[in-house]
């Protein structure tokens, strides 16, 4: 058993990539009026998604859904009716690679913090239905219950993951200094990914629960904080057909595997430019 030391998880965003084809390239702008509880860095990852979203839907449109639902109970010649209607909207396509940096603009109008953002990427239109895998980060346990996107010094990360199909999957932590840490495969692994069953449950970072195959490789995690707040995110990448990891490297004994951010999205973007069927949540 392993233990590893890494850097404090907060505000993960949550996010489907699809299949998809058609790729365009895109540049445009979003000015985000941030809200009194938002601190800066956290609003320029809100606006940062936020104009991703808008080049999406500017390009491909979105699609909008309404799922109605009756049930009627009846109770002592008594009947209840309950109406639920769930409407939503999502973008045709998808965020493939940003080209060069983000520009970030802040300024103050009357108090109100504003941050502008230009970015310029590549797009993918989507054009069938995803793989819907259950990705969830747990805090202090294993159960899907403890799932949490805020972690303080001392707190234990696990990740509960559920395919409806088999395939392969690998997962990679970003830190607020634009490091890529790759959390799975584990460190001692050989093989560059993690093959997983269909319709079973896994619970990755903890030993005890690991599958047979895993328990001599598993690497168990505590998140540290080496400032007062820290923002990072967590990619859990899959697909169906095998792929393998980026290329990364031990810096610190009691870190995982590294690469940077920028070698990190270029690997991510090259593997799903190949392979229309891998996907990922963030």
């Amino acid at each position: 058993m392993v233990r590893k030391i890494l850097c404090i998880l907060a505000g993960c965003i949550f996010s489907i990539c699809c299949f998809s084809q058609k790729i365009k390239t895109v540049s445009g702008e979003y000015t985000y009026y941030v809200p009194e509880n938002i601190d800066l860095e956290k609003a320029k990852q809100i606006a940062l998604e936020r104009v991703k979203v808008q080049l999406i839907a500017d390009e491909f449109g979105t699609i909008v859904s309404q799922n109605n639902a009756t049930t009627v109970k009846n109770s002592n010649g008594k009947s209840d009716i309950d109406f639920v209607s769930v409407g939503g909207s999502e973008v045709k396509g998808e965020w493939i690679e940003t080209i060069g940096e983000p520009d970030f603009k802040p300024s103050f109008d009357n108090g109100q913090m504003i941050i502008k953002v230009h970015i310029k990427g590549k797009i993918r239109e989507i054009v069938s239905a995803d793989i819907n895998f259950k990705a969830l980060v747990l805090r202090n346990g294993t159960e899907d219950k403890y799932e949490d996107d805020t972690f303080k010094s001392g707190d234990d990360l696990f990740l509960s993951f559920t395919s409806p199909i088999s395939g392969f999957v690998a997962v990679y932590l970003v830190d607020n200094d634009g490091t890529a840490f790759c959390l799975l495969p584990y460190q001692n692994q050989e093989q560059g990914n993690v093959k997983i069953n269909a319709n079973e449950r896994y619970v990755f970072f903890s030993e005890k629960l690991s599958p047979q195959n895993l328990k001599a490789y598993v690497d168990e995690y505590t998140m540290t904080c080496s400032h007062s707040q820290e923002l990072n995110q967590v990619y859990v990448v899959f697909s169906p057909n095998t792929f393998v990891k980026a290329t990364d490297g031990k810096r610190e004994e009691t870190l995982p595997r590294e690469l940077s951010n920028e070698g990190f999205q270029k690997w991510l973007a090259r593997n799903r430019t190949k392979d229309k069927d891998m996907i990922y949540k963030k």
